[in-house]
């Protein structure tokens, strides 16, 4: 299936990192390479985009669909994104991107097991050769365990219920579907209830997701890193789609403008923690009313950018 992708906020996004044309810039997440064509569009003959992705398909594309030499792809996740950008022969970068939405083409290619509407293998790797896959979490992990990921990770309000309802199915045979398992998620809620906010499986496919492909561990430690990657003036612009990120990158930020850990009662620091960027976004920018209508998966995007000082 041919990779297709259509830049979340590309106007804001190109706006927001203050592209200098000499510059260095790394997409932590390359995708369909929509937001590194747009930086590309913008750089002179000695910028360079370092695109990082854990997905070979995404690389594949990215490379014969622009087939320029100034962008430089690296098979990675992004929270290595200091070793993928040293790889690529930089220490020094001038702006950092992160899209943190799960890409068109993973979704729509029903045999990766994203969908909810579509049946394919329980599957949900971003890195076809990461071990875990969604046919394990589903039928391995304790019936605990599924519940706090899906109360956690999907904040579904019956976490409970459907960890129970897969428990009681995987005994007596092995899940193996995604369609299955989406029956299973929907027969678990009430019935008043089921279409509240969506298709019902919604939630609980964004967590096992989530858990397959460690999503939410790897964001402070990559934008802690990227902070330290940027030149004085470079900027990072992330952008997250569910409240879970949003709120990672809010925190993280507002630790880089704000890093003192001192009590407050004590008259001068001591730790010893210095200010690294100030946030350039005290509220998040959000799609326009155009893209809104144009692109359903902007719905719900929001992008934060801080500068590093």
């Amino acid at each position: 299936m041919e990779f297709s992708h259509v830049p979340v906020m590309p106007e804001e996004v190109v706006s927001a990192l203050a592209i200098r044309p000499g510059g260095v810039y790394v997409d932590c997440t390359l995708g369909g390479a929509g937001h590194t064509a747009l930086i590309l569009e913008r750089l002179n003959e000695n910028g360079r985009v370092v695109g990082i992705d854990r997905d070979e398909d995404a690389l594949e594309n990215a490379r014969e669909k622009i087939k320029d030499p100034r962008l430089i792809t690296v098979k990675d996740n992004f929270e290595n994104i200091a070793q993928a950008a040293a790889s690529a022969g930089f220490d020094k970068v001038d702006g950092i991107l992160m899209d943190l939405g799960v890409s068109s083409h993973q979704l729509d290619t029903a045999e990766r097991g994203f969908s909810y509407i579509k049946n394919a293998p329980l599957d949900m790797r971003m890195d076809v050769s990461s071990p875990l896959t969604a046919r394990e979490v589903v039928n391995t992990y304790p019936e605990k365990e599924l519940s706090r990921i899906l109360r956690d990770y999907g904040e579904e309000r019956f976490a409970q219920r459907i960890a129970a309802k897969i428990c009681e199915r995987r005994a007596e045979k092995e899940i193996t579907d995604t369609l299955e398992l989406a029956g299973i998620i929907s027969s678990a809620i009430p019935p008043k209830m089921r279409y509240d906010g969506g298709n019902p499986a919604k939630r609980s496919f964004q967590a096992i997701r989530i858990e397959v492909n460690g999503e939410l561990d790897c964001i402070p430690k990559a934008i802690r890193d990227g902070i330290d990657l940027l030149n004085p003036g470079g900027r990072m612009a992330i952008i997250s789609f569910h409240s879970l990120e949003d709120r990672i990158v809010k925190t993280e930020f507002q630790k880089l403008e704000r890093p003192c850990i001192c009590p407050p009662d004590l008259p001068i620091c001591v730790c010893g923690k210095v200010q690294k960027a100030v946030i350039i976004t005290r509220k998040p920018i959000l799609p326009g009313e155009t893209e809104l209508k144009n692109n359903t998966r902007s719905h719900s995007a929001k992008l934060r950018v801080c500068e590093r000082i």
